[in-house]
């Protein structure tokens, strides 16, 4: 048992893990927490330079709740038409005990044992890039978000709202690290990975694309079908009560200034972050080159939007085909934009060195999981060290033979379970983009066609067979969803599905994992906002102001008032488990 630090009527912490945070941005830059480096990864390691000094806060060892939805939550006013948003109560903490019976005085004797925060479905998005779905809103009036336009500016009020907590909020112990759970980009384009990247770890971003001097898009398009916040068209769909904002895509793309997290923080790649648009498979020059070009296609017929929707739905297209076809049917009815070299798809080796960038370093570690030797093997899983008894296990569920549900290949499923036997004196929490529900897509990978692949019912059940993992923490469904597992030998572990950042409610997730010394093991989760206000002002078009808009018009995007948010049962928890 690692040394602990009494701490009198409050958790201990773990010292060793303690001192990993105190340091983790000198280790982070030294060896990557990556678990036994291969010759490639130690020499890029050895060879690093320095992260930047930022390190996690010092926290008091008491619960910080400010700044969590336990403390308040931005809620909907009205009841038709545009909605506005105010400040509500928070959410209670529900104990779940499904997996393992609470005990009396737990929250007095136990010892943390790691904390961090979970940021998923970011959807960096650059909304003039050419090869988009907004004209599927002719059938669908939800495949085009009003707030597109903002996403930078709504992650930068995230990873602000991450920087200021001062500890966790359950157990005030200092956060270890951060990490995304996929879609960090949203079409597999190199404007929004550079994009993504600056803001996670600190610097200024233009989230403009093409012509440098105006905004080339849907929303000065004139088409009614879209918000057009500039002028005086009012579409003519329900959304008559969306504001005229003069201004609005001036200030939207704008520079923007990111402080970049203050803690050591990795990444995980989602379907899109792997392929365009987040289900076609690369290998058409015909679609790259579209990417990059000066045609862009605004508007559609219903009935072939729902032609292609259905396609989509049904992975019956997983290379774009069909789309391709139909982009050059409609050649005639394109609008003319600016060609931009930097919307051009990227690759699995370039996504991993875009992370290995020393310019993209920031707080740490040296490529955020990823390694000279993914980019060399091109794949994207790894592991690292979260504590002395603790790791982590990132996975790419993504399919590259196309599609947006996920799978995992057999070397990767191997892999997994070595990783697991290797490290069984550790407690494991595992990552991905796709969910066990999710993962039904097993079509083979065109590097890798003789390889199987594996849904997630398999994937349930090799971590099942592992005692040592805890928690399998992933996103993709835009929804908060909690699942307890249990396998026939007996073994538990939690299932933690974490809402996205670009729908509403617009939430990130912060973890924390404490032993009770009871036999009993506790994950508390607890949803944080951006740091951006609750209530808009029109008339503020700065960077803040912007973030706030960003929210607002998420919740007035149709379908936006959903069941995001999930259950009681599913936002702040205690989520129990037997020890062993």
């Amino acid at each position: 048992m690692p040394r602990l630090r009494s701490v009198a009527n409050g958790p201990a912490v773990n010292r060793r893990a303690l001192l990993a945070t105190a340091t983790a941005v000198t280790l982070s830059a030294g060896v990557g927490y990556t678990l036994r480096p291969t010759e490639s990864e130690a020499a890029a390691a050895a060879e690093a330079p320095v992260a930047n000094s930022r390190q996690a806060p010092v926290a008091p060892l008491a619960p910080y709740t400010r700044g969590t939805t336990l403390t308040t939550v931005a809620t909907p006013r009205g009841d038709s038409g545009y909605r506005r948003l105010g400040q509500g109560p928070g959410w209670q903490r529900v104990v779940r005990g499904e997996l393992a019976a609470p005990q009396s005085g737990r929250e007095d004797r136990r010892t943390v044992l790691a904390a961090f925060v979970q940021l998923s479905d970011l959807h960096i998005i650059d909304a003039q890039h050419p090869m988009r779905l907004e004209f599927l809103r002719s059938h669908d009036p939800r495949a085009w978000r009003p707030q597109e336009a903002l996403t930078v500016q709504g992650a930068v009020s995230l990873v602000e709202r991450i920087n200021g907590l001062r500890g966790a909020p359950a157990t005030g112990a200092p956060l270890h690290f951060a990490i995304t759970t996929g879609d960090n980009t949203d079409n597999n384009a190199k404007t929004e990975l550079e994009w993504y990247l600056t803001v996670m770890s600190g610097g200024r971003v233009r989230p403009d694309s093409g012509d440098p001097r105006h905004y080339e898009g849907v929303q000065n398009s004139g088409i009614k079908q879209y918000w057009q916040p500039d002028s005086p068209v009012r579409d003519a769909d329900k959304q008559s009560g969306f504001p005229h904002l003069d201004g609005f895509l001036t200030a939207a793309t704008r520079e923007v200034r990111s402080p970049g997290l203050n803690l050591p923080w990795y990444s995980t790649v989602g379907n899109h972050d792997a392929m365009p648009l987040g289900c076609y498979g690369h290998g058409d020059p015909y679609l790259a080159e579209f990417a990059v070009g000066g045609r862009k296609l605004m508007s559609l017929p219903a009935t072939e939007a729902k032609k292609l929707q259905a396609a989509l739905k049904a992975a019956t297209d997983p290379l774009g085909v069909q789309f391709r076809d139909l982009l050059k049917a409609h050649a005639r009815e394109m609008r003319p934009v600016t060609p931009d070299e930097r919307r051009a798809p990227f690759t699995a080796a370039e996504y991993v060195r875009a992370h290995l960038d020393p310019a993209h370093t920031g707080p740490g570690p040296v490529g955020h999981g990823y390694s000279t030797a993914n980019a060399e093997a091109r794949t994207q899983y790894y592991s690292f060290r979260v504590a002395d008894d603790v790791i982590g296990i990132s996975l790419d569920t993504t399919d590259p033979g196309g599609h947006y549900q996920g799978s995992l290949g057999t070397a990767q499923l191997r892999w997994l379970e070595r990783t697991l036997r290797d490290n069984a004196d550790s407690y494991a929490i595992v990552f991905s983009h796709h969910t066990s529900k999710t993962m039904d897509n097993t079509r083979p990978d065109p590097a890798r066609p003789t390889e199987r692949r594996h849904n997630g019912d398999e994937v349930l059940a090799a971590l099942g067979r592992h005692r040592n993992v805890l928690a399998w923490i992933n996103g993709h469904i835009h929804r908060n969803a909690i699942t307890p597992h249990t396998t026939p030998g007996g073994h538990s572990f939690w299932e933690i599905s974490t809402a996205s950042h670009v729908d509403f409610p617009q939430l990130a997730r912060v973890i924390e994992l404490s032993d009770n010394r009871d036999g009993t093991l506790s994950l508390h989760t607890t949803l944080i906002e951006s740091a951006a206000p609750h209530r808009t002002d029109f008339a503020d078009l700065s960077q803040t102001g912007l973030a706030a808009l960003y929210r607002e018009l998420s919740l007035n995007r149709a379908g936006g008032l959903s069941d995001q948010a999930g259950g009681r049962t599913d936002r702040n928890t205690e989520l129990l488990l037997r020890k062993g």
